[in-house]
């Protein structure tokens, strides 16, 4: 088999692309800090999209923003088929949330990233034309155990045998939302508890997929390019996704049609992002079960943030300080 050339390992995005992108979370969450508990998402928005956009300008890599934010909120956008980048290296899709969770962090609450994904060029999926998504999320033992199309007590009951441990032990996160009042009583009625959160289910999936944390499934509709992303980190993870496209109604299920999507159809991990080669990385805005959020102490400002790649399939936090004066 041939060994592959420099040029061709140039092209492909390299382990160093992840310290370059954490750069860019780093400094959305930096100067969205301000606006914590503000009550000003918008305002926060601005800020993390005019951060983030200055530092990828300065990457190694010719992206194509596939997920931008902003489209659904009308907030300030790094918009879709925006590029980003210096235009030199691997030519790469990118999706980017430079605040998941503007809601909590005009609020003040926890749970609060600036997040980036990325994967090679032309392996993300592109579902842009339907904003909602039905997904369900858990951590390897739910290979090929659960399924979407099942119910939700199946689904509960086959990942708790999976796992050897009682139903009661299963804890499902929610985002906390009217259209899920049935779906909380249905995951309660089965025997499991409940995680309800109230905005961010990135994080949600992430921490049902990771080992050592409270959560063993995260279920219900968000948004679908949070689930193109939440894909980007579970296939770092090793974890088990599926989705399955939700129009709100008939005109948007057209246009999703149109753009060459699948209704009624069950998305794996390997639709919804193709790359094996993918990145995610989220640094905290506000403290959560992910990371902490941003801190102010004295002449410095620390941010924690943690780094998925799945080729290497490593997981990295990384703890930075920042010196105050540098950021004035």
């Amino acid at each position: 088999m041939s060994q592959p050339t420099t040029e061709s390992l140039y092209l492909q995005p390299g382990r160093n692309l992840a310290l370059e992108l954490v750069r860019a979370t780093e400094a959305a969450a930096i100067r969205a800090e301000p606006y914590i508990g503000r009550g000003d998402k918008l305002g926060a928005d601005g800020a993390a999209v005019d951060a983030m956009r200055a530092f990828l300008g300065t990457v190694n890599f010719d992206g194509t923003v596939v997920i931008g934010e902003g489209e659904k909120d009308e907030a300030p956008m790094l918009f879709n088929g925006e590029r980003v980048g210096n235009g030199q290296g691997p030519a790469v899709d990118i999706a980017v949330d430079p605040i998941d969770g503007t809601s909590l962090t005009a609020a003040g609450r926890q749970n609060a990233l600036s997040v980036i994904a990325v994967a090679d060029r032309g392996s993300m999926l592109d579902a842009s034309t339907v904003f909602y998504m039905d997904k369900i999320v858990t951590g390897p033992e739910g290979i090929g155990v659960v399924d979407i199309r099942q119910s939700v007590a199946e689904n509960i009951q086959a990942l708790a045998q999976a796992k050897k441990v009682p139903v009661s032990d299963i804890t499902v996160a929610v985002l906390d939302r009217p259209r899920h009042e049935g779906l909380i009583e249905e995951i309660r009625a089965a025997g499991a508890g409940t995680r309800l959160m109230l905005d961010g289910d990135v994080a949600g999936g992430i921490n049902a997929a990771r080992y050592g944390t409270r959560i063993d499934m995260c279920l219900g509709t968000g948004g679908s390019p949070e689930g193109i992303v939440t894909a980007c980190a579970i296939k770092a993870l090793g974890g088990h996704i599926q989705g399955r496209l939700h129009p709100r109604d008939d005109a948007e299920r057209q246009r999703g049609i149109e753009a060459g999507l699948k209704m009624d159809y069950v998305y794996g991990a390997d639709e919804l992002v193709r790359s094996d080669n993918t990145f995610f990385v989220a640094t905290g805005v506000t403290d959560g079960g992910l990371v902490a959020g941003v801190q102010h102490r004295g002449p410095i400002i620390r941010t924690e943030s943690i780094v998925l790649r799945s080729k290497s399939g490593t997981i990295r936090r990384i703890v930075a300080d920042h010196l105050v004066e540098k950021w004035r």
